[in-house]
C-alpha cells in the first residue's frame, strides 16, 4: 500500500534536510492527562478521543469550504516570503496553503512528516478527514496523525505514544488520527508548532490549488520563481476510468510481451509465504506489502514502477475487470478516510485468482479474486511505468 521511504518527499526535498530533524529538537510537553483513550462516535472512529485536554473548540477554525489540491512545491530550506507571494499572485493560482516537510523516523518507519495549520489545512484534504473537527483539534493539540493505511497496516494503534523525530533523537508523540491527506509521499500530520520543535524546516513547501490552471504551463512559470533546488509535483493525477462498456485504448505496442507476463507471474510466484510488512519491498525488509511486491515482480522483467498503489494505478490503462487478463494489476479504494484513493493492488492470474500480499498479519498468498471497493484493472504500459518512476511518482 504505501511506502515509509524513499518516495517523492526525499525526491522533492532532498536528503539533506533528513539530518536536520530533531538534531536538537526540544521536547514536547504532553498535553493529554493520563486518562484512557475513548472513542468518538461511529462517524468519527479513526479518530482518537481523549478526556483531558485543554484545546478549546474554537482553537481549530471551522471547515467553511474544501480545496483541491493539485501542485505540491518543495525545498530543502525555508521558501523566501516574496517567493510566496508570487506563487499566489501566479496565472490560475486559486490558493496556497505554506507547510514545512521533511522525511521523519515515525514509529520506527521513516516517512513523509508536514507540519500544518489546522485551520487551514483541513479545507485542501479529502471530505471525511476535513470534515472532523475533533481530528484537527487533536493535532492543533499535540498529536500526530498517520495515514489510514500506516496505521491499520502498519500496525501502529490509535492512542498509542509512539517515538517521533530523526535517527538521533526521537520525541514520543500521541497518534490522534488515522487520516490520509490524498499526498503521496505524506504518511504523517503534525502542527507546524510541534514540526518547529521536531527540528523540521519552516515554511519549505506549499499546497498549490489551481483548479483552471494548464498544470504544464503553471509549473513551468513556477520553475522561473522558485529558488534553485525547488520541485514541483502533481498531487494525486486524477485517473481515467473507462466508461461501463468503453473499448479498451490502443496499445500501439506499449503493453507488457508475453514473455514479460510470464516472467512477471513468475516472479510474484517466487515471494509466496513472504510475510506482510507495510512498506517492504524486498527480502531485507523482512517481506512485503502490496505495492512493494508489485514492484518487486515487475521490476524482474524489466518494468519499472513507482512505489506506492495509488501512482501504480496510473502506470497503464485502467480498464474494467472483466477485461482484464493475467499480468493486469487489480486496484481497490479501501481507505475510508480517503474516499476513491486507490490503496491496494494485487496481480490478476486469470481464472478469478490474484496474487496478493493482503494485509497485516498475513503472507503473500493467491486468493480469489474480490469486486467490493475494486476500481478496475491496469493494463500496464512501460514506458508509462518507467516515466512516473523516473519523475518521483
Amino acid at each position: 500500500m504505501r511506502r515509509p521511504s524513499r518516495r517523492v518527499l526525499p525526491t522533492v526535498i532532498g536528503v539533506g534536510v533528513v539530518t536536520t530533524l530533531a538534531a536538537n529538537g526540544a521536547v514536547l510537553v504532553s498535553w493529554r492527562s493520563s486518562d484512557p483513550v475513548q472513542r468518538l462516535d461511529q462517524r468519527q472512529h479513526y479518530v482518537a478521543a481523549s478526556s483531558g485536554t485543554w484545546i478549546a473548540p474554537t482553537a481549530v477554525a471551522p471547515l467553511r469550504d474544501r480545496v483541491t489540491p493539485h501542485l505540491m512545491v518543495a525545498a530543502s530550506s525555508t521558501l523566501p516570503a516574496d517567493v510566496v507571494e508570487r506563487v499566489r499572485r501566479a496565472k490560475g493560482v486559486k490558493r496556497v496553503e505554506v507547510l514545512d516537510a521533511a522525511q521523519a523516523m515515525v514509529g520506527g518507519k521513516r516517512v513523509g512528516l508536514i507540519g500544518v495549520d489546522p485551520s487551514t489545512f483541513r479545507a485542501f484534504t479529502p471530505k471525511p478527514t476535513a470534515e472532523s473537527d475533533a481530528l484537527w483539534r487533536n493535532i492543533a493539540g499535540g498529536d500526530i496523525a498517520i495515514s489510514f493505511t500506516m496505521g491499520n497496516d502498519g500496525g501502529v494503534q490509535l492512542g498509542t505514544r509512539i517515538p517521533v523525530g530523526g535517527q538521533q533523537r526521537q520525541t514520543q508523540l500521541r497518534v490522534g488520527a488515522y487520516a490520509t491527506m490524498g499526498l503521496g509521499d505524506v504518511d504523517a500530520v503534525v502542527s507546524r508548532s510541534a514540526a518547529r520543535a521536531l527540528g523540521v524546516p519552516a515554511g519549505n513547501a506549499l499546497l498549490i490549488s489551481a483548479p483552471k490552471a494548464d498544470r504544464g504551463k503553471l509549473v513551468r512559470a513556477l520553475r522561473k520563481v522558485l529558488p534553485k533546488g525547488a520541485r514541483t509535483i502533481e498531487v494525486d493525477p486524477k485517473i481515467d476510468y473507462p466508461a461501463p462498456g468503453g473499448q479498451l485504448p490502443a496499445a500501439r505496442g506499449q503493453v507488457m510481451t508475453a514473455e514479460q507476463v510470464q516472467v512477471v507471474i513468475k516472479a510474484a510466484h517466487s515471494r509466496l509465504g513472504w510475510p506482510y510488512v507495510w512498506g517492504g519491498e524486498s527480502e531485507a525488509e523482512g517481506g512485503y506489502d502490496c505495492s512493494g511486491l508489485m514492484q518487486y515482480a515487475f521490476a524482474r522483467a524489466g518494468i519499472r514502477l513507482p512505489r506506492v498503489a495509488a501512482d501504480q494505478a496510473r502506470a497503464g490503462w485502467v480498464i474494467p475487470y472483466s477485461k482484464a487478463r493475467p499480468g493486469d494489476m487489480l486496484i481497490w479504494a479501501n481507505d475510508p478516510t480517503a474516499p476513491g484513493y486507490i490503496s491496494h493492488i494485487a496481480l490478476y492470474l486469470g481464472g478469478g485468482k490474484m496474487l496478493a500480499a493482503p494485509r497485516r498479519g498475513t503472507v503473500v498468498q493467491i486468493q480469489n479474486v474480490y469486486t467490493r471497493n475494486m476500481k478496475g484493472a491496469v493494463r500496464v504500459n512501460p514506458r508509462m511505468g518507467a516515466r512516473l518512476a523516473a519523475s518521483g511518482l
